[in-house]
């Protein structure tokens, strides 16, 4: 299969239209048209991971964290970051990342950790992309009614109110805004431009809106020891940072945001958390939280190396969808830089 097919599918699951501002998420390195057999799924992609892929003969890897946040300003191959770039040239293998739309997607990193937290009544922490709905009116000839709407409810998920007419066939259907341009593209492909007329009307309710991080409800209420114990276990973690007034306080609620969230614990705050989860919390800033009575678990940037299963049995089924002939693999190796003693 070509690399664009599994990028194609990926972004109809988290559409890089989800990702943050400045944020390299898509195609880092490679031909998207190249013919790929194995992928290796990886959280970061440091050397060492290059040469687990080059060992395995993978000719993709699809990480989470980007290879490439800042431009280089030359290619010194006495640079370990730098040689790894010729070495992914070299071996002709291709780089995809998934870093804020994977955050931010439904069914995405958050909702793993949220998961993995055993969360309940979950909902968005901190508001993102909006997606704003619309009906769009159809008319086309009644030979052609049945394929065009068999393709809208397969491919994009959407009821349809019919109505006969005529010379044809009219209905509506309600999608989301930026369905509309691939839609019709698709209508095309089965009716003739000149045949066929439609009408888009913004709808006021019946959109989305996208969020990164969640926040939810624990099955039973807990002391913040107990819960930042919790986290040490589920996110099999060595040591982690617990930033408390007290202890013992009851917690109930629960925030949690993948990575560096650290500036997002006022979100917290306002959605009513007593706890928050987020990696990499910032000296200052954790003063602040603490004045605020947020009590906060910084299990560390790598808990989110979950995603490795996770994607790989999202490809998985994808894969098993849609006959692709290729190998999806987990990174073995543990990128987590940091060591407790």
């Amino acid at each position: 299969m070509l690399a664009n097919e599994l990028i194609s599918r990926f972004e109809r699951f988290a559409p890089l239209k989800l990702k943050w501002d400045r944020d390299p998420s898509g195609l880092q390195i490679g031909d998207p048209k190249q013919a790929i057999h194995k992928v290796l799924v990886t959280l970061d992609v440091r050397p060492e991971v290059v040469q687990e892929a080059v060992k395995i003969g993978a000719d993709m890897i699809f990480a989470h964290h980007p290879v490439m946040f800042h431009p280089a300003n030359n290619l010194d191959y006495q640079d370990p970051q730098k040689a790894m770039y010729a070495d992914i040239a070299a071996h002709h293998i291709l780089v995809y990342a998934a870093h804020t739309n994977l955050d931010s997607a439904d069914g995405g990193m958050n909702d793993w950790l949220a998961a993995e937290l055993g969360l309940t009544g979950v909902t968005g922490l901190v508001a993102g992309y909006e997606e704003a709905a619309v009906k769009m009116t159809v008319t086309v000839p009644t030979a052609q009614v049945e394929a065009v709407q068999e393709y809208l409810t397969k491919t994009w998920h959407a009821s349809l109110n019919r109505y006969a007419f005529n010379s044809g066939e009219q209905f509506t259907v309600n999608l989301m805004a930026d369905q509309v341009k691939p839609a019709v593209a698709g209508i095309n492909r089965f009716v003739s431009g000149d045949d066929w007329d439609y009408q888009v009307e913004p709808l006021l309710t019946g959109g989305h809106q996208y969020s990164m991080g969640r926040v939810g409800n624990l099955p039973q209420p807990m002391t913040a020891l107990d819960f930042a114990k919790r986290c040490k276990t589920v996110f099999h973690v060595d040591g982690l940072r617990l930033v408390c007034q007290e202890p013992q306080q009851v917690i109930k609620r629960v925030a949690v945001l993948g990575g560096d969230g650290g500036k997002f614990y006022p979100d917290a705050l306002r959605a009513g958390a007593q706890a928050y989860v987020t990696g990499d919390v910032y000296y200052h800033t954790v003063h602040d939280m603490l004045a605020s009575g947020l009590t906060v678990v910084d299990p560390g940037h790598h808990v989110e190396s979950i995603c490795k299963a996770h994607l790989t049995q999202l490809f998985k089924r994808w894969q098993a969808e849609n006959d692709w002939q290729v190998e999806f693999v987990a990174s073995q190796l543990n990128t987590d830089p940091f060591t407790f003693i």
